[in-house]
C-alpha cells in the first residue's frame, strides 16, 4: 500500500522524469514480453509454419517496440516505424492482441505532444492503416465485431493523447497565469513603494526646506545686527526658535502618520490646508518677504488632498521666491472657479535664468551659488499631477518668475433663481 500511495507515485514520477529514456525502454520491454507470452502468439500463417513461431514473432516484434525507447525525442518518427512494424507483424502473426500496444503507445505520444491539427491527422492515418490491415488479414468475416478492435484501440489512444495534451495546456496556462499574477503583485508592490517614497520625499522637502530657509534668513539677520541692534537680533533669534519648533512639530506629525501603518481610519498625510495660509504668510513676512494675497470667487471647502496640495504649492513657491528671486515682494492669487482652483504665485525679482536653472539644477547651483536641489518644481509638478491637476512655471510677462497651478474641484451647481423655479413649476 505504501508503494502505491501518494508518496510512492510521486517518487515514481520523479524517477521517470530523471531517466525518461530508461523508463521508456523498460516499458517497451514489458510490452514486448507481453506480446510474446500471449496465448495466441503461436498462431501464425501456414506460409511460416515451417519456422519456429516464437522466433518469428520475436524478430517481427523488434521494430514495433524497440523504437519506443525514443518516443519522447522523436515522436513522429517512432510512430511511423512502430506502425510499419505492427503492419509487418500482422502478416506473420496475430492481427490483434498485445501487438497493438506498441503502436497505440506511439500514437498516444504523438497526440499528447504535437499540435492538435497535426496530431489528429497523423492519428487518423494510423487508425485507418492499422484497422484496415487488421480487418483485411483477419480470419473472421469482415463484419464481425472483433474486427473493430484495432480501430477502437488506436482511436482510443488518439483520444487519450488529446486529453492529456489538453490537460497539460490547461495546467500550463494556469501556471503562467499564476506567474503573471505574482509578477503583477510584485510590480504593484514596487510601484506603491516608489510612490510612497516620493510622497515622503515631497513632504520632507516642503517641511524642511521651508523652515530651514526661514531659519537661515533670520539667523543671518541676527548675526548681522547682533552688535549694533541687539533687540532686533533677539527678535530674529525668536523667529529662528519658532521656525525650528514648527519644523519639529510637522516632522513629528509626519513620522506619526508613517508609524500608523495601514489603518483605514488613520490619516495618510499631514493635513495643513489653505486655512493655514495667514500663518504661513506671516512667517514669510517676518522673514522679509511681503506677500500680497488676492482671492477670486467664493472660497469653499476643498477635498483634503487638494487642500494639502494647494498649501504645499504656495509654501514651496514662496520659499523659492525668498531663496532665489532676490526680491522682498511676491503676489499670491487664488481663484475659486466652478470646477478648479487656480493658484498663481509671481514675483518680479531679477533671479538669473530661472527657467533654465529650474530645468537644470546644476546650472542653478552654479549661477546662484545657492544650495537648492532642483526638487522644488519637480515636487510641485508631481503634487499637482497626483490630484489630476496641471502645473506651469516660467518667466513672468514683466520679468520675474511665475508659478501657475490648476487643481480640480468638485463641480458646484449654481442655484436656480426664484423666477426660474416658478417658471418650471
Amino acid at each position: 500500500m505504501h508503494l502505491f500511495g501518494r508518496g510512492g507515485l510521486q517518487r515514481c514520477r520523479a524517477l521517470v522524469r530523471a531517466h525518461p529514456y530508461r523508463a521508456d525502454g523498460l516499458l517497451a520491454a514489458v510490452l514486448y514480453a507481453a506480446t510474446l507470452l500471449d496465448p495466441i502468439s503461436d498462431h501464425i500463417p501456414d506460409a511460416w509454419s515451417h519456422l519456429n513461431p516464437l522466433l518469428v514473432l520475436t524478430i517481427a516484434g523488434i521494430p514495433v517496440f524497440a523504437p519506443l525507447a525514443w518516443r519522447r525525442r522523436y515522436p513522429v518518427a517512432v510512430l511511423v516505424v512502430s506502425v510499419i512494424g505492427t503492419l509487418g507483424f500482422m502478416y506473420v502473426g496475430p492481427v490483434r492482441g498485445p501487438i497493438l500496444l506498441g503502436s497505440a503507445l506511439a500514437v498516444y505520444t504523438v497526440s499528447s505532444v504535437v499540435e492538435r491539427p497535426v496530431a489528429l491527422s497523423i492519428g487518423a492515418v494510423a487508425v485507418l492503416c492499422l484497422g484496415g490491415v487488421s480487418m483485411r488479414l483477419s480470419p473472421e468475416v469482415w463484419d464481425r465485431p472483433v474486427n473493430a478492435i484495432a480501430f477502437v484501440w488506436t482511436a482510443l489512444a488518439v483520444a487519450v493523447g488529446e486529453a492529456v495534451r489538453n490537460r497539460r495546456a490547461f495546467v500550463a496556462a494556469i501556471e503562467e497565469r499564476a506567474r503573471r499574477a505574482e509578477h503583477t503583485r510584485e510590480e504593484e508592490a514596487r510601484r506603491r513603494v516608489a510612490e510612497e517614497r516620493m510622497r515622503i520625499a515631497r513632504e520632507l522637502h516642503d517641511i524642511v526646506g521651508h523652515h530651514i530657509a526661514l531659519i537661515n534668513v533670520q539667523a543671518g539677520v541676527a548675526s548681522h545686527v547682533l552688535d549694533t541692534q541687539p533687540e532686533q537680533a533677539r527678535q530674529a533669534l525668536a523667529h529662528v526658535r519658532e521656525a525650528g519648533r514648527s519644523a519639529l512639530a510637522e516632522l513629528s506629525a509626519t513620522v506619526a502618520v508613517l508609524r500608523q501603518g495601514d489603518e483605514s481610519d488613520a490619516p495618510h498625510e499631514p493635513v495643513p490646508g489653505l486655512d493655514g495660509l495667514p500663518a504661513l504668510l506671516e512667517t514669510f513676512g517676518r522673514a522679509g518677504l511681503q506677500v500680497s494675497r488676492e482671492d477670486e470667487g467664493v472660497p469653499r471647502r476643498l477635498p483634503t488632498t487638494v487642500d494639502l496640495t494647494a498649501y504645499r504649492v504656495v509654501q514651496e513657491s514662496l520659499t523659492n521666491v525668498r531663496k532665489h528671486a532676490g526680491t522682498s515682494v511676491a503676489r499670491l492669487r487664488l481663484a475659486y472657479r466652478r470646477d478648479e482652483l487656480h493658484i498663481e504665485v509671481e514675483d518680479d525679482g531679477p533671479g538669473p535664468a530661472r527657467d533654465a536653472a529650474d530645468r537644470d539644477p546644476s546650472a542653478r547651483d552654479r549661477e546662484r551659488g545657492a544650495e537648492g536641489t532642483g526638487h522644488g518644481l519637480i515636487g510641485m509638478r508631481e503634487r499637482a499631477a497626483s490630484v489630476g491637476g496641471s502645473f506651469r512655471a516660467g518667466p513672468g510677462p514683466d520679468g520675474g518668475f511665475r508659478v501657475c497651478v490648476d487643481l480640480p474641484l468638485p463641480r458646484v451647481v449654481a442655484p436656480r433663481s426664484a423666477s426660474a423655479r416658478r417658471a418650471r413649476t
